[in-house]
């Protein structure tokens, strides 16, 4: 009976060490699993590297994006980040471009349905007239961009150039109001203002 006793205590002896070392693996690994959920939690996003997302409209190719980097952040108010910077570039409907606009940033509010374009942001219209600023808001719901900082235009066609606080446009930058504006505007022979 005393052999068969010693025999069990060497048998338990040696599963001992064996299962309070597999508690102790259990909790490193569960530490472990609890540091990466806080990660997670600390930064619920999605980041994808070298980027085109193609917008299209009826299997008309409408805007082509690119960006070195894309964020999207699975929050309450979710929305994209562009940290690296964005290029869209707009075609019409026999898929010439019309527009681009580029900038150092931009970030895409889902709920509001803004697009804000920060930096460096340049609009290139298909006739190679350029617009200049540093803020650029696109209200996707009216279809229309605006900003509260200054800009500055130049005419290809050597109509002159003009500058503004702030301006309003339509989608296709046709239809642009610009408050404060002052400019150089070029005239043809016998075509300049008269004040009478």
């Amino acid at each position: 009976m005393m052999d068969n006793l010693g025999k069990n205590l060497r048998i338990l002896g040696m599963w001992v060490p064996l299962v309070a070392s597999l508690l102790v693996a259990c909790e490193t690994d569960l530490k472990e699993v609890d540091r990466i959920a806080a990660i997670q939690a600390e930064e619920p996003v999605d980041i994808s590297l070298g980027v085109t997302v193609v917008y299209s409209d009826s299997a008309v190719v409408k805007a082509q994006l690119t960006s070195p980097e894309m964020r999207h952040y699975n929050v309450e108010e979710p929305y994209y980040e562009f940290q690296k910077g964005v290029t869209i570039v707009f075609y019409d409907e026999n898929q010439a471009e019309t527009q681009r606009i580029t900038s150092d940033y931009a970030i895409q509010k889902e709920a509001s349905e803004l697009i804000e374009f920060r930096g460096n942001v340049v609009i290139t219209r298909a006739d190679g007239s350029i617009i200049k600023t540093e803020e650029l808001i696109h209200d996707q719901k009216a279809n229309t961009f605006y900003n509260h900082v200054p800009i500055e235009a130049y005419f290809k066609d050597g109509r002159g150039n003009l500058m503004g606080t702030s301006f309003t446009s339509d989608a296709s930058f046709e239809d642009i109001v610009v408050q404060n504006m002052t400019g150089l505007h070029k005239f043809e022979d016998g075509l300049a203002p008269t004040f009478r």
